[in-house]
């Protein structure tokens, strides 16, 4: 009798774990297809965010996005100068912003770190948005500039997530937001070290869900983009061969999908919308097959005149 209702019980979870299923990726898809402004938005007001590689681009654009929401803005850069620059264009919408020059592939984050404690208070949003590309091929690019991507694009989510995650878990109110890469979901000759550590920062991002997920603080978010190529000068020069379903992604565009999927607390956000068939693709096709259509696009020539931004230098 025990054995027979154990079986039971176990058909009865497994029921129960299949509707679930169905139910959560029912709702993740309509999510993912649904345009913007229909989810209800959470406030931010007076929510502390700190914004890495906030001198120029998509940094600069968001830190003037929550300021205009009512938020506390935190600038970091190692370019002093675009750095300045993106907190006076902040400052007319709030006053309460705060700007540190930084280099991110250095060990002086947690110091930085503890400074912005002390003067600011505790940080509620942490955005991950610093970012380098080589955009050379492996036996090209010299070791220090492997490494310095390494550093930057995904050792420092490890150490600004130690720095300031503890409160929001403290508080069960926090979001960390990594701004990867489709570099971080799929392999792209030209990319190698910049896929590396892209794929890292996808994997912190998943991996740390599952451990917020797993103490059960469901006020503490994580959410991981995956945007195509942008043209913001980070990836001058290069090309697509598919702009139907992959175009160069406008900034405008970037910034609004970035932000709804922020205040609506989506766990993963990629960019265009094919990037979620492709990324299932990808993951489920044999490696010749997914090879064939990444060939097919030209995916693989994206970086054949690739030019980039100059890098900036850091302020004595």
């Amino acid at each position: 009798m025990d054995r027979e209702k154990n079986i039971v019980e176990q058909v009865v979870e497994f029921f129960f774990v299949l509707a679930q299923l169905f139910y959560y990726c029912t709702v993740g898809s309509v999510r993912a297809l649904l345009p913007g402004g229909v989810l209800p938005r959470k406030s931010v007001l007076d929510d502390v965010v700190l914004i890495t590689g906030s001198g120029s681009g998509l940094g600069r654009m968001m830190a003037i996005k929550f300021a205009q929401l009512g938020a506390k803005i935190v600038l970091w850069d190692v370019n002093e100068k675009g750095n300045l620059e993106t907190k006076k264009m902040v400052s007319k919408f709030t006053k309460d912003v705060h700007a540190y020059t930084i280099d991110l592939s250095h060990k002086d984050i947690a110091a930085v770190a503890q400074k912005v404690k002390n003067e600011v208070g505790h940080v509620d949003i942490l955005i991950n948005n610093a970012g380098i590309v080589t955009g050379k091929k492996l036996f090209d690019c010299p070791d220090e500039l492997m490494e310095k991507t390494m550093a930057v694009n995904t050792n420092a989510n490890f150490y600004t997530t130690k720095a300031f995650l503890p409160h929001m878990l403290e508080n069960n109110h926090g979001h960390v937001i990594v701004i990867a890469s489709m570099a971080g979901l799929s392999g792209v000759s030209g990319l190698v070290d910049y896929c590396a550590s892209k794929f890292g920062a996808v994997g912190f991002a998943e991996a740390l869900r599952s451990e917020v997920q797993t103490m059960g603080k469901n006020g503490v978010h994580v959410t991981t983009v995956c945007p195509y190529f942008i043209d913001t000068g980070m990836f001058d020069g290069v090309k697509t061969f598919s702009p139907t379903f992959l175009p160069i992604l406008q900034p405008e565009y970037v910034i609004d999908q970035i932000m709804e999927a922020i205040l609506t607390n989506s766990e993963k956000l990629y960019m265009p919308r094919f990037g979620y068939i492709s990324a299932f693709a990808m993951n489920l096709l044999p490696v010749k097959a997914a090879h064939l259509l990444a060939t097919y696009y030209g995916i693989n020539k994206t970086m054949d005149e690739f030019k980039g931004r100059k890098p900036a230098k850091r302020a004595a």
